[in-house]
Formats: structure tokens, C-alpha cells, sequence
């Protein structure tokens, strides 16, 4: 396939960078795009009569995000390596500020969704930035730097929801949006103007025919996964869509072992190490979410059910709001295990940490400080997991693969996030209970959903002991010595 050539890119003047703006700024960059997540969901509730559609119709605004998030991270990611990950930041940044602005003006439901896709591509800012800072930062800021960008999705859907909540609740709903809208131009005027060019570090054209068929694959799968609770777990539609998954997704892969350029390597993700800790990224993406799913809903019911606590959404935002405090103080200290005992060890930690937040949510989900400290500790695991992913996949990859293998460990999380949406969406309908003429999850369907989590914790536990050792060792070396590459204009 013809395309521009990344050798024949003008070569940037080098500027030094400076490791303090650059982790901020990179940091900034994640939590603004994680923000995006969770902006509607105080809105979820208004959005039919806001835009003048259906309930069902409306909930397009959340999967829109989903799907364009997960698509466009390893196709950012790929593109990240062939032309500059700093280039790649800017346009994800001008994608982020369009995507709200449309968002802000829209009256209906089809340039809504248009926004929220828009949106979701601006997820793409986090494996480029953890890639960027590999090229950018000295060794020994490398890794709590990395940390607390991989840390920064969570911290940043933390925070979203009790501002989204503040704003929706005494403000216009369209602020929301014109604040998002800001906050991704500063994005990108700081990239501007304090992240310098990164090392172009691979060769090649991209691979539009892997992009395409990875995008249907993906379409097809988490439409199936995500939409399967309403329409049907046994409906035609679900199940085509399941089937489409696999059969596209089997050719995607037969065709990426024979182009000469693939989208994402495959023979590098099969390497031990990388597949071991893309599959229990997988498995952390579902054990973590199961908190996000269950402990708002637990906190929002109502006093009468007997379990519920009560809260309104911006009390409920506050209440969960110590997790993203949480995932800010540990990843650090992450770092430092890393760095002592090998990001292997900072995995299962992260892991056991989580599961030990499932089962004091199952023994303290009767009260509102109970399920705020659960909801501490789980993330503080999130925290752990997440910063030692990203030093486990790109200890063990080629520098030409960096933004791309990091692209697709994120997807991996976000296929992981889809599963446990589904699972706990179909334990919750299953266990219910009738409270006052309406049916509620009943108490027995969420403590099913922290079991859940934890299990899953502790899979995932197990399948990062089961990294090699000595890569798990060797990692925090290999992505602090970074080879001298052409840099991106």
C-alpha cells in the first residue's frame, strides 16, 4: 500500500525537554481526555428531552465514546510510531476540541453522537503520552512519570463525575461541554508548547486494511457485548453481531501475520510477556469496573429498599471521588516496587489490592464511608496495576512498537471493561427485588457483582505471577534506554 513515508518527514530542531512541564503536561492531557467518560452521565436521565429522542436512543451517547475510544487507540497508537507520537498528540487534541464543541451546540441526537465519537478518539492521549514520555524523560523519572499517566483514565473519570454532576446541577447543561471544550484547547497549546518532537522509531506505511478490519471486528464485538442486555442476550441481532466478531477479527489476524507493515504485530504480542500482561490487563479492566458499575447504583437507591443509602448524583460523585485521590498518591509508590521488585510483582499487587477492596465493599457496602473506603482501596490497586502494565509491555517491545503496543494493551482494558459491564448488567437483572411496585437489583445481585470483581482481581493476580521473571525483571532497564531515532517535525 502506498502511503507517506515516515523517512521522508522533515526532521525537527531538537529541543531539550523539560521533565517537570512534560509530565504535567502529559498527565493534564490523560485526565482531560478521561474526563470525557464520564461528562453525561449526570445528563443520562435529561438527554431524551434535551435532544428530543428516546430513552433508548439516548444511551448512544455513552456507546458512541465506548466504541470510538477502543477504535481509535491502536490506530492513533500505530500512527503515533510511524509519523511522531507528539503529532499524533496535537491531532487527538484538535479531535477532543471539535468532538465538544459540537457536543456544546447540538439540539439533536445525531450531532450529539457525533461529538461523543469525537470525544472518545481523544483517549488515544494516554498510550501516546506513557510512549512520549520513553523518549522524553531522564531514567529515573521515567517510571513514577509513567504511573501517574497510566493512573490518569481513572483519576480522570473519578473526577469527572462529581464536577459533571456540580455543573449540570447549577449550571446550563451545555457548560459542561464548553468546559470540556477549554480544557482540550489547553491540551493542545501546551503540547505546542512544551512537549518537544519524539523519535519517529518505525518504518513503513500504515495499515489501512488492518485499521479497517480491526475497526469492524471491534464495532461488531462490543456492540454485541454492550447492547446485548436490551436487545436481547439471544436475539438475532446480538448474536450475528457476536459472530461477525469472530469471523472478522480471525481474518484481521490471519492478514496482520502476512502484510509486510501490520497495524499492531502480532508476533510481538505473542512474546510471553507481552501476551501474559495483555490478558491480565484484560482481566483487570473487569474486575475494576465491577466497582464503577455497582457502587453508584448502591449509593443512589433509595433508604426504603433496605440497603440503598440515599444520595443524590453529586453526593454520590463526592462519595467516589477519594478513589481518584487514591490512584494519584499510589502511582508513585507503584513506581518505586516497580523499580525494587520488577513491574511483575507491582501487578499482582495491584490485583490482590483490588480484590481486598471487593471484599470490604461486600462487608461495609451498608454505609456511605464503608463503600467510600472500599472504593479507596480498590483503586489504590487500579492505581498498581496500571502503572506497571505499561513498563511490562514496552520493557519487552521494539522501540518501533512503543505507542502501538501500549495502544493495544489500553484496548485490552477497555475489551476487559465491556465484559464486566455485561456480566454484572445481567447478574443485576437476574437477582432483583420489588420495592414499593418497582424492581430493583436486589441486595444479593450486588454482592454477587463484588464477587465478581473479586474473582476476577484474583485471576488476574494469577496470570501476572505467571510472567517470566526475568523480562518482569529487566523491563524498567529496557524502556529507560531508549535508541536515538529521526525526530517528527
Amino acid at each position: 500500500m502506498s502511503s507517506i513515508s515516515p523517512a521522508s518527514l522533515p526532521v525537527a530542531e531538537t529541543r531539550a525537554p523539560r521533565p517537570g512541564a512534560v509530565v504535567a503536561v502529559l498527565a493534564y492531557a490523560g485526565i482531560t481526555a478521561a474526563l470525557m467518560q464520564t461528562i453525561v452521565v449526570p445528563l443520562i436521565g435529561q438527554l431524551p428531552e434535551l435532544l428530543d429522542t428516546s430513552a433508548a436512543n439516548a444511551s448512544w451517547v455513552i456507546t458512541a465514546t465506548l466504541l470510538s475510544a477502543a477504535v481509535a487507540t491502536p490506530i492513533s497508537g500505530r500512527l503515533g510510531d510511524l509519523y511522531g507520537k507528539r503529532r499524533m498528540m496535537l491531532v487527538c487534541a484538535a479531535v477532543l476540541i471539535v468532538g465538544s464543541v459540537l457536543c456544546a451546540v447540538a439540539t439533536s441526537l445525531t450531532p450529539m453522537l457525533v461529538g461523543r465519537a469525537l470525544q472518545g478518539a481523544g483517549m488515544g492521549l494516554v498510550p501516546l503520552g506513557i510512549s512520549a514520555m520513553r523518549d522524553l524523560l531522564p531514567a529515573e523519572k521515567l517510571g513514577s512519570s509513567i504511573a501517574l499517566m497510566s493512573a490518569s483514565m481513572g483519576i480522570g473519570s473519578a473526577f469527572g463525575l462529581p464536577l459533571a454532576a456540580a455543573v449540570a446541577e447549577h449550571s446550563n447543561w451545555r457548560v459542561l461541554f464548553w468546559a470540556a471544550t477549554g480544557l482540550a484547547v489547553v491540551v493542545l497549546l501546551l503540547i505546542l508548547a512544551l512537549i518537544p518532537a519524539t523519535p519517529i522509531s518505525a518504518s513503513g506505511s500504515f495499515d489501512l486494511i488492518g485499521g479497517v478490519g480491526l475497526t469492524i471486528g471491534l464495532v461488531c464485538f462490543l456492540l454485541g457485548v454492550s447492547k446485548g442486555a436490551d436487545w436481547g442476550w439471544d436475539s438475532p441481532l446480538t448474536l450475528g453481531l457476536l459472530a461477525a466478531a469472530l469471523v472478522v477479527l480471525l481474518a484481521w489476524g490471519w492478514f496482520e501475520l502476512r502484510v509486510t507493515d501490520p497495524l499492531v504485530d502480532l508476533r510481538v504480542t505473542a512474546t510471553p510477556v507481552v501476551l501474559l500482561t495483555n490478558v491480565a490487563s484484560l482481566v483487570i479492566g473487569l474486575a475494576m469496573y465491577a466497582q464503577s458499575l455497582i457502587v453508584p447504583q448502591l449509593l443512589q437507591l433509595p433508604t426504603s429498599t433496605g440497603y440503598g443509602l440515599g444520595q443524590d448524583m453529586l453526593q454520590m460523585g463526592l462519595w467516589m471521588a477519594p478513589g481518584g485521590i487514591m490512584m494519584f498518591v499510589m502511582s508513585p509508590l507503584g513506581a518505586r516496587i516497580s523499580r525494587a521488585r520488577g513491574p511483575r510483582i507491582t501487578l499482582a499487587l495491584g490485583a490482590v489490592v483490588i480484590a481486598v477492596g471487593y471484599l470490604l465493599a461486600m462487608t461495609l457496602m451498608s454505609s456511605t464511608w464503608g463503600l467510600a473506603i472500599a472504593v479507596a482501596v480498590g483503586s489504590s490497586g487500579v492505581a498498581l496495576a496500571y502503572g506497571a502494565m505499561p513498563a511490562l509491555i514496552m520493557g519487552s517491545v521494539p522501540l518501533s512498537e512503543t505507542a502501538s503496543a501500549n495502544s493495544f494493551n489500553t484496548l485490552m482494558r477497555s475489551v476487559g471493561t465491556s465484559v464486566s459491564s455485561a456480566m454484572v448488567g445481567v447478574v443485576l437483572a437476574q437477582m432483583t427485588t420489588d420495592v414499593g411496585g418497582v424492581t430493583l437489583p436486589s441486595k444479593g445481585g450486588f454482592t454477587t457483582g463484588f464477587v465478581i470483581g473479586a474473582v476476577a482481581a484474583v485471576a488476574a493476580a494469577l496470570v501476572a505471577l505467571t510472567i517470566p521473571t526475568r523480562a518482569s525483571r529487566t523491563a524498567e532497564s529496557r524502556i529507560e534506554h531508549p535508541a536515538t531515532e529521526p525526530l517528527e517535525a
